[in-house]
């Protein structure tokens, strides 16, 4: 999980460049959504080299982008990224029970 320092800094990254104004549900979302787009791009037309590991520095990059934009979701709405992640756990617990047999 991130550190309260690390989202300290993504948010003062933004107060300091006057961008939080622009940072909507709405465009925050479309931005996280773009962002993961990117990511996806890099594994397109991957063939079987299915992981990219010669792409990494990329991915890396990517899903930085990603995880930022997510924070400055919560952010916005006051959620504690700590609580809903634990609490999708749960309700994917009772979805996907162990002794259910789980297929894709």
């Amino acid at each position: 999980m991130l550190s309260d320092k690390t989202i300290k800094r993504i948010n003062q990254f933004n107060i300091d460049r006057d961008w939080e104004k622009y940072h909507n549900g709405k465009d925050l979302a479309i931005s996280l959504s773009l962002e993961s787009a990117e990511l996806l791009e890099i594994f397109q037309w991957s063939g079987d080299n299915l992981d990219c590991v010669n792409k990494i520095d990329k991915i890396k990059e990517e899903l930085a982008d990603i995880f930022i934009y997510a924070v400055q979701i919560a952010e916005k709405y006051n959620l504690n990224i700590d609580e809903i992640v634990n609490n999708k756990i749960s309700k994917n617990s009772l979805k996907y029970p162990l002794d259910k047999e789980n297929k894709f």
